[in-house]
């Protein structure tokens, strides 16, 4: 009797057991869809963190360490209050914002050691979370992700980690073009922050679909999914971020604190006398238009009045502070919405100040646009490699690298590559008659000396004097190699 009766109770409770372990197997296996057997098994850090955005594990500067945290003390906060806070903000959100040891020391750490980075955090989060919340609302995102940017960039749309992550939600250049970010060498759509907001609630979307939670969403934003998935299981099957965490990497197991930490202290600064700066701008202040012309930063303040902190401020996305155009795309300028009409009044201005600084910058010279030439020099009798090279105005090595020669041995009739520039180092052809030896006169008045220098080359001599061609010193002076020429040799250089 009381068997049966055991087995009547033991029973509901198998059965229950049963489903929940049919319930767990089933999530793993949802978990487990987005990725083949191969990739489970290359999940690892590395690979991760160039495929997917983790990024943020080489610049934890937001993030308290763990000195820091040993360092803090718990003065500023009394425990039984933080868990009556945490309760009120848990009751708002789909996080698991609940209180813990772990948690405390970091708040309490935000409180101590980054107390003075909050006002100015407060007061760029009043130009930027609009626009984020706009974005995360569209993407059913959890309002509060907003908070994953302070962590991120502090909220610096400029700002680049050692590993080169870029941009309010940090994204490597991989990641980046994988969501549409593009990246030339104006213009860095990481650093956008409408653009790279939709990329980052494109990612966070994804992260969500592979884990059902925002906590492990969170997480692998920072070290990719195949860490996370690796902690579950390493857990035990545990899916709760506060029971994997010790098999989460280091910078990740103080990043999801981080981020509650920083959401605490936004919710609740009045309470902790933390006032936020002023704000330059709010984003319903500013308004967008397209610029028809490449132009620069110090060109639109010159014409508008607007300093160029605050053009660089609106226009992050513009790397050099540059705004290039391109026939088939267009670029936006971001401006205070009262100076808007006045740029519309003197855009046509603004062109013309463009060409003129375009007129007076330095031109290059024509001969630096001469294209190598190529010809090919039939080797006469009495020919060498020196007489060669030095008529067409090259080296002797050119001329064997050029025709793979392993020697200086030529063939009456073998024929030369010959790369020179066109115009610059071909011999001109004069109409002066060379004079011969036998029409030479021995009258000091009828030539001068020129002392060799260092440096000196039988074309760069030539080009001393006029209507002398380099064959003219070669006669003259009785040369037929380039090698002859030795500094502080004198040369006989007639008067035509």
């Amino acid at each position: 009797m009381y068997q049966f009766l055991l087995i009547l109770i033991l029973f509901p409770i198998s059965i229950f057991s049963q489903r929940k372990l049919e319930n767990d197997t089933l999530k793993t296996k949802k978990i487990e869809k987005f990725f083949s057997n191969k990739d489970l098994k290359r999940l690892d850090s590395l690979l991760l963190k160039q495929k997917f955005n983790a990024s943020f594990t080489d610049t934890i500067d937001f993030v308290l360490k763990d000195k820091e945290l040993k360092d803090s003390t718990s003065f500023e906060l009394k425990t039984d209050l933080l868990k009556t806070r945490l309760e009120k903000l848990n009751e708002n959100t789909p996080f698991n914002l609940a209180y813990n040891p772990s948690l405390e020391k970091m708040i309490n750490g935000y409180l101590t050691q980054r107390r003075k980075q909050f006002p100015e955090l407060m007061s760029r989060a009043k130009y930027y979370f609009p626009m984020f919340e706009k974005y995360l609302d569209k993407y059913d995102i959890p309002l509060e992700m907003k908070y994953l940017a302070v962590v991120e960039s502090a909220l610096i749309p400029t700002i680049k980690s050692r590993a080169g992550a870029t941009g309010l939600w940090q994204f490597m250049y991989g990641t980046g073009i994988q969501y549409n970010l593009k990246v030339t060498s104006y213009v860095d759509e990481r650093q956008d922050p409408i653009k790279s907001t939709i990329a980052a609630c494109e990612y966070l979307s994804r992260l969500y679909k592979i884990f059902g939670d925002w906590d492990l969403a969170l997480a692998a934003y920072n070290s990719g999914p195949g860490n996370v998935l690796k902690a579950i299981k390493r857990a035990g099957g545990y899916k709760n971020y506060w029971n994997i965490r010790h098999y989460l990497p280091r910078e990740t197991a103080n990043y999801v604190p981080a981020f509650y930490a920083t959401m605490y202290i936004f919710e609740y600064a009045k309470e902790h006398n933390i006032q936020p700066n002023i704000p330059k701008f709010f984003d319903f202040e500013t308004d967008t238009i397209h610029v028809k012309r490449m132009v620069g930063f110090d060109q639109i303040s010159e014409i508008i009045g607007l300093g160029e902190d605050v053009l660089a401020f609106l226009n992050p996305v513009y790397k050099l502070h540059v705004i290039p155009y391109l026939e088939n795309k267009t670029h936006a300028l971001c401006l205070p919405k009262s100076k808007i009409f006045e740029f519309i009044e003197k855009e046509a201005d603004l062109y013309a100040l463009a060409n003129e600084d375009d007129s007076k910058r330095e031109k290059p010279l024509a001969q630096n646009f001469e294209t190598n030439k190529s010809i090919h020099y039939k080797v006469k009798s009495g020919d060498n490699l020196g007489r060669i090279a030095t008529k067409h105005g090259v080296r002797v090595s050119d001329l064997k690298s050029w025709n793979k020669l392993k020697s200086n041995y030529l063939k009456v009739g073998q024929r030369l590559a010959i790369h020179s520039k066109q115009q610059q180092y071909v011999l001109k052809e004069t109409t002066v008659k060379p004079k011969t030896d036998s029409s030479i006169a021995e009258n000091k008045d009828d030539f001068d000396m020129y002392t060799v220098q260092e440096g000196d080359s039988l074309w760069t001599i030539s080009k001393k004097y006029k209507k002398v061609s380099i064959e003219d010193i070669q006669k003259w002076n009785n040369i037929w190699s380039a090698n002859s020429l030795k500094p502080g040799m004198k040369l006989k250089i007639f008067k035509s």
